[in-house]
């Protein structure tokens, strides 16, 4: 036990801070809630004495954290603290403790998948502590605590390397890891305060702004409406969220470097960025024409703004919807889910594989197509002006071969479990991309309620392997990582 001890130190730190952002619903339900109060106050409390417990015990250790207790760590935190955050919905709403575990990992993960029915009649300090639990998540608890280790002398390198998306986890913004994170974090809670200014604008209420603002730019989904943002029927709304959503596919990196610089070519530069915006304008375009041929939407222009909404919502991995598109032919449905696995921008909010694996899969694949026709060509794959180096790409292949097993390996499992092939496979996709609405039984206009706890544990290790990037997750659980 002493051999993780630094790991166990950190994490009763980062529980405790935790804790604290339990004070915000507490505040709210002491305002308009009747009862949920003390719900709340035993939640701080509890976590807060765990918090502090695992501190006191190993306070005294003092070792900086090595890149194996980095791993440990991040996987620790992803599944302890959906634990913690589970409470509120079993003492408050009843939940079993595999319902309210899916739900909070769900929120932490911004995946957005719900086992929730008659979100409008929840009480607010419980769909507030739903949002915030994906606002906080979408950037990452770990991006958070680096910012606030320096100061409680813990080092945070290995932290956000095994945490922050992306196969080149060494590039940095800045010289220091901490100021890496907090500049990130100054960007992400500007663009949500933009959002909130904007989503009141528009006329949504502060209590539902808030809410749609923290679900919004985590790219998370959640709601509180069942009908999600069909509820509002509002065309400006709808507007507000695709330029939010859009922005916060975008690597946070990019947009750090284009306001510090005071330039746009920082977006130029960022060679996701084109891609990204190539890929869904493309698949609108397509997509919009496809369901309106065929008769889902009526009007072409009704068509491009609901079809826009859609692709935008799935391909960032949020997955809000104005519209039951599980009734859409097969093929709309199916080539969503298909964005959703690659085409957000590493450094974002969103999940996936991300584009920039994506792009260096393809170059790959190109290369050694050149290579079959010139054997003796030199061709080396090159992204943002730079060569990439061969570790990297061999780091990529390996994840795209164990995200493509993941998929399969799921989905079997809940096609084993009874579950029919549709909706085994979108809700694995769903899940693992951190997206939430699948297809079929677990469709748009649908929850995850329908799944047995068996089947509800598939989607909640999903969900982890997404957010955690897979390999994360797995070297922790393999026999050589408790090796000496």
């Amino acid at each position: 036990m002493t051999r993780f001890a630094p790991v166990y130190r950190a994490l009763g730190m980062i529980i405790l801070l935790f804790g604290l952002t339990l004070n915000v619903p507490l505040a709210l339900s002491y305002v308009v809630d009747a009862g949920a109060q003390t719900v709340y106050a035993e939640t701080f409390l509890l976590t807060v004495l765990c918090g502090t417990f695992l501190w006191y015990r190993y306070r005294n250790c003092k070792r900086d954290l090595g890149i194996r207790d980095g791993f440990l760590l991040v996987a620790l935190v992803w599944t302890v603290l959906p634990a913690f955050s589970a409470l509120p919905f079993m003492l408050q709403l009843g939940m079993t403790h595999t319902d309210a575990y899916f739900e909070a990992v769900s929120g932490l993960t911004a995946t957005g998948a719900t086992v929730i029915s008659g979100l409008d009649s929840l009480p607010p300090s419980i769909n507030l502590w739903r949002h915030q639990l994906m606002w906080v998540g979408g950037m990452g608890l770990i991006v958070l605590a680096v910012a606030i280790m320096p100061m409680l002398g813990i080092g945070g390198r290995q932290m956000l390397q095994a945490e922050v998306p992306g196969p080149m986890k060494d590039s940095r913004m800045t010289p220091r890891v901490a100021e890496t994170a907090k500049g990130l974090w100054r960007i992400y809670i500007g663009i949500t305060v933009l959002c909130i200014l904007a989503y009141l604008g528009g006329g949504m209420s502060l209590f539902d702004a808030v809410c749609h603002a923290f679900s919004t730019v985590s790219l998370g989904g959640f709601s509180t409406h069942d009908a999600s943002f069909g509820y509002f029927q509002s065309s400006t709304l709808e507007w507000i969220c695709v330029v939010f959503m859009f922005f916060s596919g975008v690597n946070y990196a990019t947009h750090f470097l284009a306001l510090r610089g005071r330039s746009l070519r920082s977006y130029a530069r960022d060679p996701e960025a084109a891609w990204f915006v190539g890929v869904l304008v493309a698949s609108t375009f397509v997509l919009s024409q496809y369901v309106w041929k065929e008769g889902a939407l009526a009007e072409t222009d009704n068509a491009f703004r609901v079809a826009l909404f859609h692709v935008v919502s799935v391909a960032t991995t949020t997955g809000y919807s104005t519209v039951d598109y599980g009734l859409w032919p097969l093929f709309a449905g199916l080539w969503m889910l298909f964005l959703c696995s690659f085409a957000t921008s590493a450094g974002s909010t969103g999940g996936g594989i991300k584009m920039m694996r994506a792009l260096l899969l393809y170059k790959q694949v190109y290369r050694e197509l050149v290579r079959a026709m010139h054997p003796a060509a030199v061709y080396h794959v090159r992204l943002g002006g730079h060569t990439v180096q061969q570790p990297v790409l061999f780091a990529v292949l390996a994840f795209g071969f164990i995200y493509m097993v993941s998929i399969v390996s799921l989905t079997l499992v809940l096609s084993f479990t009874g579950l029919e092939i549709l909706t085994a496979f979108t809700a694995v996709v769903a899940c693992i991309n951190n997206t939430g609405p699948g297809l079929g039984l677990v469709g748009p206009s649908a929850t995850y309620a329908v799944l047995e706890d068996f089947q509800t544990w598939i989607c909640i290790f999903a969900m982890l392997l997404g957010r955690l990037e897979i390999f994360t997750l797995l070297v922790v659980l393999t026999p050589a990582f408790w090796r000496k």
